[in-house]
């Protein structure tokens, strides 16, 4: 990954003012004001600005997401039946790179999206490069068999930084993971508390 986009990451961090992804090389570790020369001054947040900052962690968490794309995924999410922030974080934890990103094969959700673009990743065994492809429950995704040698995979695979959630099994000799359930929030292991509730009060505003 270059070092921009390692930037990019960090500043993302420090503009929400958490260690979003729970890394050990976060800036926001050290670092505790918004990106900028002096760092953003902070007075006490509006309603509007809680449940920005709610929509911004979210769409942060999972690469940084276009409005258009996550307002896109809102508006699914009110379609679907139930409660609708639970809906909005399934529908983001079936992105197939947030699929593999939880499956170990890679470092970083950053990493994860450059991965599927480079068609490193087989779907049920077809060669799927859309990063916000949405996996279903039963959807087997593996490695190509000719990338399972690359640096960033063994060293996220390798990794004891973060586990595997419930939700996706894995086989690490064979560089498989199966996609078994949609994941209410509780099941998600984010770094940080999210707010989906907060997100859907922002558009519905």
């Amino acid at each position: 990954m270059s070092g921009k986009r390692h930037q990019a990451k960090y500043k993302i961090d420090r503009r929400i003012g958490a260690n979003i992804w729970g890394r050990p090389k976060s800036p926001y570790n050290t670092r505790q004001t918004g990106p900028g020369m002096h760092g953003a001054r902070r007075g006490k947040p509006t309603d509007f600005g809680i449940q920005l900052m709610a929509k911004q962690k979210l769409k942060g968490y999972y690469g940084n997401i276009g409005e258009k794309q996550f307002r896109r995924y809102y508006a699914e999410a009110v379609r679907l039946r139930g409660d609708t922030g639970q809906n909005l974080v399934g529908l983001l934890e079936r992105r197939l790179d947030a699929v593999i990103y939880r499956a170990k094969f890679v470092p970083t959700v950053f990493a994860a999206r450059q991965f599927v673009n480079h068609g490193h990743i087989l779907v049920n065994g077809k060669r799927v490069n859309i990063p916000s492809y949405l996996v279903k429950e039963g959807d087997v995704i593996e490695i190509k068999q000719k990338s399972r040698e690359l640096p960033l995979v063994l060293e996220a695979t390798a990794s004891q930084e973060r586990d595997v959630p419930e939700y996706i099994t894995t086989d690490d000799k064979g560089m498989k993971a199966t996609f078994l359930r949609i994941p209410k929030l509780e099941d998600v292991p984010y770094a940080v508390h999210m707010e989906p509730n907060l997100v859907v009060e922002f558009y519905s505003r």
